[in-house]
C-alpha cells in the first residue's frame, strides 16, 4: 500500500461517523441486555410483554449486529480489508433481529409503523458499510 493510495477525506469522515454511530448501537444494546426493573416498570403492559417474549437469538443478532459494525468501522479507520467481511457479519445480524421484529412479533401493533424506519434506516447503513468497503479494497485504500 503506497502513499498514493491514500483514502480520501471523505472517507475518513464516513468512517468516523460510522463508528460514532455504531457505537450509539453498542450503547442501545448494552441498555437493553442490562434493563432494570425499574426500566421494566415505565414500560406498558404491551411493550414489557414484547421485551419479555424476545428470544435469546434475537439479542445475540442485536450483539453481532452492533459489535460487528463497530469492529468493522474499526477496521477501515485500520485501513483492513476484513472490514468487508466483517460487515457482512454485522448485516445479517441486523436482518436476523429485524426479521423477527418486523415479522415475527407484534412490534408494529405495540409500537405502531414509526418501529418500521430504524429497521429500515439500520439495514441501508449495513448495506451501504458493506459497500464503503467493497470500494476501499478496489481503490486500495484498505490492504
Amino acid at each position: 500500500m503506497s502513499d498514493s493510495n491514500k483514502p480520501p477525506v471523505w472517507f475518513w469522515i464516513v468512517s468516523v461517523a460510522a463508528l460514532v454511530w455504531n457505537i450509539m448501537g453498542v450503547m442501545a444494546y448494552l441498555g437493553q441486555a442490562y434493563t432494570s426493573v425499574e426500566d421494566l416498570e415505565q414500560m406498558t403492559q404491551a411493550q414489557r410483554e414484547l421485551f419479555e417474549a424476545q428470544p435469546a437469538w434475537v439479542t445475540a443478532a442485536f450483539a453481532i449486529a452492533v459489535f460487528g459494525g463497530t469492529l468493522g468501522c474499526i477496521a477501515l479507520l485500520l485501513r483492513k480489508k476484513w472490514a468487508k467481511p466483517v460487515f457482512f457479519i454485522s448485516l445479517l445480524g441486523i436482518l436476523g433481529q429485524f426479521v423477527y421484529g418486523l415479522f415475527l412479533s407484534n412490534t408494529i401493533e405495540v409500537y405502531g409503523n414509526q418501529a418500521i424506519f430504524m429497521p429500515i434506516l439500520v439495514i441501508v447503513i449495513g448495506i451501504l458499510l458493506i459497500l464503503l468497503a467493497k470500494k476501499g479494497i478496489q481503490k486500495e485504500w484498505l490492504a
